[in-house]
């Protein structure tokens, strides 16, 4: 076992270094893990244009808002090197981690709810994280990968198991009509979990592209693009019928008024995008249409993280989504091609490249 390895190092907006750190050592309850791949999503691209401002907003910790220095990296699997002899771990094991730490005790995560726990943290945005060619994980955040898939794809299961969350919290079922507005990686991964979870009719609303192409290879029944008659679009699409439920998951300006605007009297709309400015709701509309607005965060490690694995290892997601992996020095390129909307799958990172 080597004294250091590389990392990828926060500082601040513009400011990530690849530097040679200690090799973490694990505490008990916790695992070493040689990362063999860690993917970039919008929390990160946010901090690194204008960080660090999303640590103390979406996390209750006492040490929330750290300004770094901070080894990112919350999406990552890898190889066991050491674990604790009282977990079901063993050095060899590969695994994938949720990434978010509960305590286990607050009345949250005795709900169940363990992404609303008290002192909720995540790996890569309050502690440091798998960005670097090894990380200390907790032993509860980690499942084993399923035989046979590969590590490129199992480096979606974090972000993958946020968008089987937001399916739940939307509370699709059986035979509902849905909307989803927004087919990047964030709308991929929530489609997915529709269709894991329900039965359910899905229109994918998004420019034309590639992203809408594959939105259809994911199962949606009919995509569209914005318009001004979107509302009317989708009502012809759907018989003559508004939809049951709105998922906007791409945190443009105006799409969050538009999804309750578009849906039915009494359905149900989800809030997974974050839109950069408040936008202005029409609460007299939302009560008087006794429309349910519901919103979502993170996952719950124990249900949503296995099921991410498993859909996974049985379906194209993974070669839809998974770009080719780049080394921790290409991480500042990566984040500006993501940060402008060049990104259309999930960038990896292998700690191994040079």
């Amino acid at each position: 076992m080597p004294d250091t390895m590389h990392a990828a190092v926060y500082y601040g907006a513009h400011d990530i270094r690849v530097e040679e750190v200690p090799v973490p050592r694990p505490a008990p309850g916790e695992a070493l893990v040689r990362v063999l791949r860690s993917g970039i999503c919008g929390t990160d691209a946010s901090e690194w244009v204008a960080g660090p401002k999303t640590f103390p907003v979406l996390h209750r910790h006492p040490n929330s808002g750290h300004q770094g220095p901070l080894i990112l990296g919350h999406e990552f699997v890898g190889e066991v090197v050491e674990a604790d002899p009282d977990s079901e771990f063993t050095a060899g094991d590969l695994v994938a981690t949720g990434a978010g730490i509960w305590c286990g005790t607050c009345r949250r995560c005795k709900e169940g709810r363990t992404n609303q726990c008290a002192t909720y943290t995540t790996l890569g945005l309050n502690v440091d994280g798998g960005m670097a060619e090894y990380a200390r994980v907790p032993s509860k955040t980690l499942r084993r990968l399923p035989v046979g898939l590969s590590v490129d794809h199992a480096g979606l299961a974090q972000p993958l198991a946020v968008g089987i969350h937001a399916a739940r919290r939307s509370s699709a079922r059986d035979g509902d009509n849905v909307v989803v507005i927004g087919a990047g990686a964030i709308g991929s991964f929530v489609l997915a979990g529709l269709k894991h979870l329900a039965d359910v009719d899905v229109t994918v609303v998004d420019f034309p592209g590639k992203r809408l192409d594959r939105a259809t290879r994911l199962g949606a029944r009919r995509t569209l693009t914005p318009s001004e008659d979107l509302g009317a679009e989708i009502i012809e699409a759907l018989g003559g019928k508004k939809p049951d439920v709105v998922i906007e998951a791409s945190g443009a300006p105006g799409q969050l008024v538009s999804a309750l605007t578009m849906v039915a009297d009494g359905g149900r709309v989800l809030a997974v995008g974050i839109p950069k400015e408040k936008p202005e709701l029409d609460v007299h509309s939302l009560v008087f249409r006794e429309i349910t607005l519901e919103t979502t965060l993170a996952h719950v490690c124990d249900t949503d993280l296995p099921a991410a694995l498993d859909i996974l290892n049985s379906g194209p997601l993974g070669s839809e989504l998974a770009e080719a992996p780049v080394g921790l020095a290409d991480l500042p390129a990566a984040l500006d091609r993501l940060s402008t909307g060049k990104v259309e799958g999930k960038v990896l990172i292998d700690p191994a490249i040079r």
